[in-house]
């Protein structure tokens, strides 16, 4: 007879999907106590992985299912710990561990608890699984990319000016142990060193890539002499009728992917506003008058709504993952002035609900339209 943990997450975990744990008593005769509970104290902290507090920041409780089992999910604590956003923060990693027990009064009404068994410790970023995923299934069998945290495709393209930002997940997990991206273009081959210090939260590493003298360049991630993942491939756009507009958004690993819609776009300015009809005159004097400038009519609680529709250029349906995780991003941003050497980002929120994803088999060629909102008014009101 002995109680253990049966099930727990994999070595890093997605907020904002089931983060599971299962406990279990094999003594039938102690789970038949009609108090008895299962308890799980969760920690959760920053910092080095070593840096676990004393007292637990959140305690879970659980009666026994019909296989005698507990089965906590502590996703939803988890997942409100990330308030800030990717731009503030881009290597958002939190530590976190159960300790379990279980609790029962005996028949001197004395509360009774087993001895504690921890989890081991664990990481959780800030994405979410996709249905199909097993529970706890682990984060490098996620992405054929992986240890790049994006979806692909497996080639994309850029425009002058664009930076382009990888993201890395340095750790060595389940194996998976990076120590460079290798980018390989035109002129040669340059490799960008990979390094993580399990004393910190510093999981995510984020390269830095603006091209400038080359047609075409591929990113790979490698263990020594070993690459890692599958390739993405860069290919430069030919100059364009239209601006391009640039946007970044949040995809399901909690870093940002990209893309430029090179088609035309329009830019949509609302105002919205009430009206009000104020007193004219001059009551305080000893006979009435009133000016000429005096309105009868004014207007108050101006709001602006600005919106941006954009299109694609035809692309191949291997984009169609792409943009169906940037119809559920929480945080899109839109990348201007990048010609200029000086990149400004405005937020956007996207506006369009419904997508009719096409196929090349189908529909020969792909290219779709979007609206977003601009995240900020005209008008600066605090």
């Amino acid at each position: 007879m002995a109680y253990s943990i049966k099930q727990q997450p994999t070595t890093v975990s997605l907020s904002q999907s089931p983060i599971v744990f299962s406990v279990e008593e094999t003594d039938t005769s102690i789970t038949a106590t009609g108090s008895f509970q299962y308890f799980g104290d969760l920690y959760y902290w920053q910092g080095g992985s070593t840096n676990q507090g004393s007292v637990p920041n959140f305690t879970f409780a659980k009666y026994p299912n019909q296989s005698n089992t507990g089965i906590f999910d502590v996703s939803k604590v988890i997942n409100s710990l990330f308030t800030q956003s990717v731009q503030e923060n881009p290597s958002q990693v939190y530590y976190y561990a159960l300790d379990t027990y279980y609790g029962y009064r005996d028949s001197s009404n004395n509360f009774v608890t087993s001895s504690h068994v921890q989890s081991s410790t664990r990481l959780v970023i800030d994405g979410y699984g996709l249905w199909g995923e097993s529970i706890n299934e682990s984060i490098t069998l996620k992405t054929p990319h992986y240890p790049l945290l994006t979806d692909g495709p497996d080639t994309q393209s850029f425009n002058d000016g664009d930076q382009i930002d990888i993201y890395v997940y340095s750790q060595n997990i389940d194996g998976v142990n990076p120590d460079k991206v290798r980018v390989i273009d035109d002129i040669g081959t340059t490799d960008y060193t990979v390094s993580g210090s399990q004393s910190t939260s510093e999981q995510i590493q984020k390269i830095t890539l603006t091209p400038t003298n080359t047609d075409t360049f591929t990113v790979q991630a490698f263990q020594s002499t070993t690459p890692l993942g599958l390739s993405i491939t860069y290919d430069r756009e030919c100059t364009r009728k239209y601006d391009p507009i640039r946007v970044k958004y949040k995809n399901r690993y909690g870093t940002f992917d990209y893309f430029n819609f090179n088609l035309v776009s329009r830019q949509t300015f609302n105002v919205s506003r009430q009206q009000y009809q104020p007193q004219l005159g001059q009551w305080e004097g000893g006979t009435f008058s009133y000016e000429q400038y005096e309105s009868q009519t004014q207007n108050y609680l101006i709001d602006t709504d600005q919106t941006m529709v954009v299109n694609t250029d035809y692309v191949s349906e291997d984009y169609n993952e792409l943009f169906k995780q940037m119809l559920v991003s929480d945080e899109i941003y839109w990348i201007y002035d990048i010609l200029s050497g000086e990149e400004q980002l405005r937020p956007l929120t996207i506006q369009t609900s419904n997508l009719t994803f096409k196929t090349g088999q189908v529909n020969k060629l792909i290219q779709y339209t979007l609206q977003f909102r601009w995240g900020v008014p005209y008008k600066l009101v605090l």
